[in-house]
């Protein structure tokens, strides 16, 4: 290889590897694709009942012992208003551990099916325009991903209980 060659194959190993990319666990609600950041999973589970917890939202359907971890676990259907969810056998719990300026959670939610794992640029994260839309504070972005819109979720907004 002469001297121009290496050079140019050299920066288009820099160019690839200039591009910042996040990869996001994909996982399907009422047919919709969202996505959660893949550093944020503990672990998938299959669907199994909860410990109900007296006075919590209807989304919360209680609590599981996850190792001797207390885990609560949210019906993201129902956190986001969506129609009520039948459990069926592809019905799983994602546990996310999320960090926060006073320390970590975890929690688990409850999704219809599990999809893809996705490497997605940061440039190619497009934020949503739905400033009135009651949901939208749980809105990180939407990305184009094989000709289809996936929705990636800010996990910080939809793991609190205000």
């Amino acid at each position: 290889m002469s001297t121009v060659e290496e050079l140019e194959s050299e920066d288009n190993i820099t160019e690839a590897e200039a591009v910042s990319t996040e990869q996001y666990l994909t996982f399907i609600m009422e047919e919709e694709e969202y996505g959660v950041d893949i550093l944020a999973v503990q672990e998938i589970r299959g669907w199994e009942s909860a410990t109900p917890v007296p006075n919590s939202p209807d989304y919360i359907k209680g609590v599981i012992n996850l190792r001797g971890t207390i885990v609560p676990i949210m019906d993201l259907r129902g956190r986001f208003e969506l129609t009520k969810p039948e459990y069926g056998p592809e019905t799983v719990v994602i546990v996310l551990k999320i960090e926060f300026e006073k320390g970590s959670r975890i929690m688990g939610i409850i999704v219809d099916a599990i999809s893809d794992v996705y490497d997605v640029p940061i440039d190619d994260i497009k934020r949503t325009g739905f400033g009135d839309n009651q949901n939208a504070r749980f809105i990180k972005g939407l990305v184009t991903v094989n000709k289809h819109m996936v929705i990636l979720l800010k996990l910080e907004q939809f793991l609190t209980f205000d």
